[in-house]
């Protein structure tokens, strides 16, 4: 098992476009996808791209069952993906609230393709094709988007919708909160 360190914004790797593997195979591909799997989960992430641990590969882990980060989410199966590309299905944009490991405690609203298909390789260079939709196809393109040096305020539509998790989840608790009682009109004295 191998965590590794997680690349934040502001790290210029972060911003290159990723090289294609030209290898399957190999051990070296085995330990990079180890190591992405075994830094996603140790940070509770939904999915992880080779760049934000130092490798400038187009390569993508993800996979979500039950996680604190994503209490609410739908099951996204475990996969692994070498060199994808992304066909847009359906136009549609949704608006939903993303975070990142690369951006710890921020969260903001992005909007995402509602439907997608998906081409890439399994680690041994299999093919592998399929369609995802709402949280499976907004966490595919999240993670292929760092292949090219994309992270997600990049693609925000406004940046006051970025927030830190501790004081966005705040505001929401004081939404959610009874209003106060309306006082009754007092007379000023005369």
């Amino acid at each position: 098992m191998a965590v590794r360190e997680v690349l934040k914004m502001g790290n210029p790797l972060l911003l290159r476009v990723a090289r294609p593997v030209t290898g399957f195979g190999t051990p070296e591909l085995e330990q990079l996808i180890t190591d992405l799997f075994d830094t996603m989960k140790a940070q509770d992430g939904a999915g992880l791209a080779a760049p934000q641990i130092g490798v400038s590969l187009r390569v993508v882990v993800f996979g979500v069952e039950a996680n604190p980060r994503y209490p609410d989410a739908e099951t996204v199966p475990t996969t692994v993906l070498v060199n994808p590309i992304i066909e847009v299905l359906d136009r549609t944009l949704e608006e939903d609230w993303e975070g990142c490991l690369s951006l710890p405690g921020l969260r903001g609203l992005v909007p995402r393709y509602r439907r997608i298909r998906y081409r890439a390789f399994d680690p041994q260079g299999r093919p592998i094709e399929r369609e995802a939709e709402g949280f499976h196809a907004r966490v595919v393109q999240h993670e292929c988007d760092h292949l090219d040096g994309i992270l997600y305020p990049f693609r925000m539509r406004d940046l006051r919708q970025l927030g830190f998790e501790s004081e966005l989840e705040r505001q929401e608790q004081r939404e959610d909160a009874p209003a106060p009682p309306i006082p009754e009109a007092v007379t000023p004295p005369r």
